[in-house]
């Protein structure tokens, strides 16, 4: 078992990427996160599904996620505290502390890394809610059927990131590309 991949950036396709919040001028700020079920992968493809194991406390509060260590025949523990979310509490409250402690031991903790995200919408992407006087996505924006791209240095952190709209338009990019990219990334340009 080698610990040092469970720090490993996570491709760009196991994360996902939704809006925080639209300005008055039509850009939507993004959010990087990853789901439990990525950490859950990970740990399974490091340690086995035999070499980890996670403990609620504190009415799901914190969660600590234990590896075995092998050499010292002892669970080594890291644990973390989370927050619930607005649709399901208990259950996101759970999932938040376990992706919590996942991070202690670096899986996705590159995400923070990640440059701020800002993205101009189009007028048919965005609306505004009379009520609450502020711009909220329509069902226009398909952000799920984007293809994100990013590449990373030998220092596991983020170099490059670019994003293409379900119509094939470069919307995003960041960083500078790297000269071994693969050549369908022709439409991504670099940033200045």
């Amino acid at each position: 078992m080698n610990l040092s991949n469970l720090n490993l950036p996570l491709p760009v396709s196991m994360i996902e990427f939704r809006i925080q919040s639209i300005n008055n001028g039509k850009y939507a700020t993004m959010l990087v996160y990853k789901d439990a079920r990525v950490d859950i992968n990970r740990l399974n493809t490091v340690c086995t599904p035999l070499g980890w194991k996670r403990e609620h406390s504190r009415d799901n509060k914190n969660c600590t996620v234990s590896i075995w260590d092998v050499e010292k025949s002892i669970w080594v523990g890291k644990e973390d505290t989370g927050t619930e979310s607005n649709t399901e509490a208990a259950k996101g409250l759970a999932s938040d502390s376990f992706k919590r402690a996942c991070f202690n031991w670096g899986l996705g903790i590159e995400l923070y890394d990640y440059p701020t995200i800002s993205i101009k919408l189009n007028d048919n992407e965005c609306k505004l809610n009379e009520k609450t006087g502020k711009f909220q996505q329509t069902w226009d924006l398909k952000l799920k059927e984007w293809k994100w791209y990013s590449e990373f240095n030998s220092s596991r952190q983020i170099t490059f990131l670019a994003a293409k709209d379900n119509h094939e338009k470069v919307r995003f990019t960041w960083g500078k590309k790297g000269e071994g990219s693969p050549p369908d990334l022709t439409p991504f340009a670099e940033t200045k």
